[in-house]
């Protein structure tokens, strides 16, 4: 064995003079630590597009986030990561830094989620809309996952802005 490894060191030096065999050999070693990486941690991940706002401004923010078997599961993990707020400190959060999600269901297409009764209470940030904000974290929802028909909001157990979302 201690043979093998003297002849792939020799080889991998006279390779190391010639500039193509070089890259080659350095794009190789790239792909074979990007599949040691998937073969160790076995997470298949998924890009999702948040949406946050500065001021009156809507903003875009990507960020990845693991798959799950199950469309639920995903679903409440985008939530999740929309209530935490945006990664950027320039941007402003949906909710108020302390909301929670204290309930999430997905049945036959709509979303139901319940936050905190923190989240009736408007986002620090200037010009603040609480209406404006759930329509944006909404319609974040209806654009990453096709399959979701309709979302509902609820504070405190209360359905927030049910007139105003139905007739949107």
């Amino acid at each position: 064995m201690k043979g093998f490894f003297r002849v792939l060191a020799a080889a991998l030096a006279a390779a190391g003079e010639k500039t193509a065999l070089r890259r080659f050999i350095y794009i190789g070693f790239l792909l074979v630590l990007v599949l040691a990486e998937f073969i160790m941690f076995g997470k298949a991940r998924r890009t999702f597009v948040f949406y946050t706002t500065r001021g009156n401004e809507l903003m875009v923010e990507s960020r990845m986030l693991e798959r799950t078997g199950s469309r639920e599961l995903n679903v409440r993990r985008y939530v999740e990561e929309a209530v935490l707020g945006p990664v950027s400190l320039d941007l402003s959060p949906l909710v108020t830094a302390e909301t929670v999600l204290e309930s999430f269901l997905l049945r036959d297409g709509v979303v139901y989620a319940n936050f905190s009764a923190l989240a009736a209470l408007p986002p620090l940030a200037e010009k603040a809309n609480l209406y404006h904000n759930l329509l944006t974290l909404k319609e974040g929802i209806l654009r990453n996952f096709p399959f979701v028909r309709d979302v509902r909001f609820f504070i405190a157990g209360n359905e927030a802005f049910s007139d105003k979302f139905r007739g949107y």
